[in-house]
């Protein structure tokens, strides 16, 4: 198993590209998708856990994006 200290790194958010691309805040993304700020934040910063298919389908609506232009992959060692 790997180690736990730097797991989901690799997975990497660029939420802030596409929310600058669209001239959108978070705040006015959490308050269209009805998620809290706090937790959006979260997901931004790369520090989430997991996300709900619920909430990736909610910011691709948002957003007219597709999760593969949300969610990237950091394959390098």
């Amino acid at each position: 198993m790997g180690d736990e200290t730097t797991e989901g790194t690799r997975i990497q958010v660029k939420l802030d590209d596409l929310l600058h691309a669209r001239r959108m805040t978070l705040t006015e993304l959490a308050e269209r998708i009805d998620i809290t700020l706090a937790n959006l934040s979260i997901l931004k910063t790369g520090k989430a856990k997991a996300i709900r298919f619920s909430t990736l389908e909610a910011i691709c609506r948002e957003l007219e994006c597709q999760p593969g232009d949300l969610l990237g992959y950091d394959g390098a060692d």
